[in-house]
């Protein structure tokens, strides 16, 4: 699936917006419906179906609060909505964690529903949620145009890794919209950077993180644990935020305006900054639609410190259905909340220099955590990421990676910085039209590269589809 859909991205793109343009603007939407079935029946043709129910069911679920006058009916409209949304969800992503966690500890044998995970249901499944309670908050009003709400939750530039597109964000622009010029060129610009991002960089990178992840117990050291973990935080920030580059370049291509995902992230002088720079559309959806409604910080310390724990538990399980993810959102969930009662403000006090490696560190550390479940040997990994007596300090494979592909991942870090934008900012301050031919020349020379890497590679792991 992923080979196929990046194929698809880069060289049915072109044809797919061909015929978006030739098309009357009332047709498009329909365009971008079946272009976008098409693009996810392609990996997963048999839960095509269940997207189809999905439509069926928000859609139907919005236009009946919209309709409905009493509030208790509006209510339990919107608990059916989001009972059925979380069940399918539940069933295809968390049955078989919860039926083994269950046999663990009681002893039982259970049989696991072995499902296998619809791509980007996570992401799909958030969209129509946030869709069909926007419409009971009265923030929008239910959507009597079944194409175009279609084309919304099935938007193929964003429908299997990201951003999560809320509805309100994007409701004028599926009724009417037009693409400009600068519209079109930023969107290929954006697009090719984030192709860049991914097949370049993110690619190359995760070959340090497989060859480790494989490497036997008896040959881990405690130097090739965190060169992976490294490469991780390098491989997932150029995989996650290449891939939105690609589906914001896209909608804007189409003439949508996609919010940002990520504001250099990496920069961030503490953990509550961090989250929100990285993955921003995931945060602002659990800040909307499952913090605030909790109550936020409105009810005193105490009932905002529960709030927050219970929005990282369910953040680290939305990420997947593994233990590693759950102690991944309880890891974060005691730093913010530390953060919030004393650290925050020591941070602030502190050094700029300390605030950014005491970030670093945080987040680094988060990431060993979130690559254990890809892991051949996590016990050891661990081991050896805690300087284990078992472990050996250095080796002459670390060395031969680092020989390898060391250049790649100084570089990658300076490129999850904004110095790069600024340097180009400042050379260019008052040259833009040589801006403007090195940017076409850059951009011609990464898509170049980018498309003869994924014809001659078949690695080509985008780590979030499987959310």
């Amino acid at each position: 699936m992923v080979f196929s859909s990046l194929i698809f991205l880069t060289i049915f793109l072109p044809l797919t917006l061909l015929l978006y343009y030739i098309l009357p603007e009332k047709a498009r939407n329909f365009w971008l419906l079946v272009v976008s079935l098409v693009f996810y029946s392609w990996g997963e043709p048999v839960y095509i179906l269940l997207m189809v129910f999905s439509i069926l069911l928000n859609y139907l679920c919005g236009l009946w609060i919209d309709h409905s006058e009493k509030n208790k009916t509006k209510k339990l409209i919107l608990a059916l909505a989001v009972v059925i949304n979380i069940g399918l969800l539940f069933v295809f992503k968390y049955a078989d964690f919860t039926i083994g966690t269950y046999n663990v500890i009681f002893g039982k044998q259970v049989k696991l529903l072995q499902f296998t995970l619809p791509i980007g249901i996570s992401f799909y499944t958030f969209q129509a949620m946030s869709y069909v309670i926007d419409v009971y908050r009265g923030v929008v009003k239910g959507n009597k145009n079944l194409i175009n709400f279609a084309t919304y939750i099935t938007m193929f530039p964003q429908l299997i890794a990201g951003p999560i597109v809320r509805y309100k964000t994007v409701e004028k622009e599926l009724r009417e919209r037009k693409v400009t010029f600068e519209d079109f060129y930023q969107g290929i610009i954006r697009f090719t950077i984030g192709l860049g991002k991914k097949v370049l960089i993110a690619n190359n990178v995760a070959l340090v993180v497989k060859d480790v992840s494989e490497t036997p117990p008896e040959l881990l050291s405690v130097s090739m644990a965190w060169l992976a973990v490294i490469a991780f935080t390098i491989q997932i920030y150029f995989d996650f935020s290449g891939y939105s580059d690609m589906a914001i370049g896209m909608g804007r291509m189409l003439g949508f305006h996609f919010l940002e995902n990520f504001d250099y992230p990496y920069e961030s002088k503490s953990i509550t900054e961090f989250w929100r720079r990285w993955h921003i559309s995931l945060s602002t959806w659990f800040k909307e639609y499952v913090y605030y409604p909790l109550g936020g910080n409105r009810k005193g310390t105490k009932r905002q410190l529960i709030n927050l724990f219970i929005v990282w538990l369910l953040t680290g399980l939305w990420h997947g259905a593994s233990w590693n993810f759950v102690l991944w959102g309880v890891y974060y969930a005691v730093i913010l909340i530390l953060e919030k009662l004393f650290l925050g403000k020591v941070l602030k006090k502190a050094p700029m220099i300390v605030s950014r490696l005491y970030t670093i560190g945080a987040f680094v550390i988060g990431w060993a955590i979130f690559m254990l479940d890809d892991l051949t040997y996590p016990g050891a990994f661990v081991k050896a990421l805690c300087f284990h007596a078992e472990q050996d300090l250095a080796d002459k494979h670390t060395a031969y990676l680092l020989i390898s592909f060391g250049v790649l991942m100084v570089l990658a870090i300076i490129g999850t910085t904004s110095v790069l934008k600024k340097v180009v900012t400042y050379l260019f301050k008052k040259r833009a039209l040589l801006r403007t031919f090195c940017e076409l020349v850059f951009t011609t020379a990464v898509l170049m590269l980018s498309i003869a890497y994924i014809v001659s590679d078949t690695y080509n792991p985008f780590l979030y589809f499987r959310f």
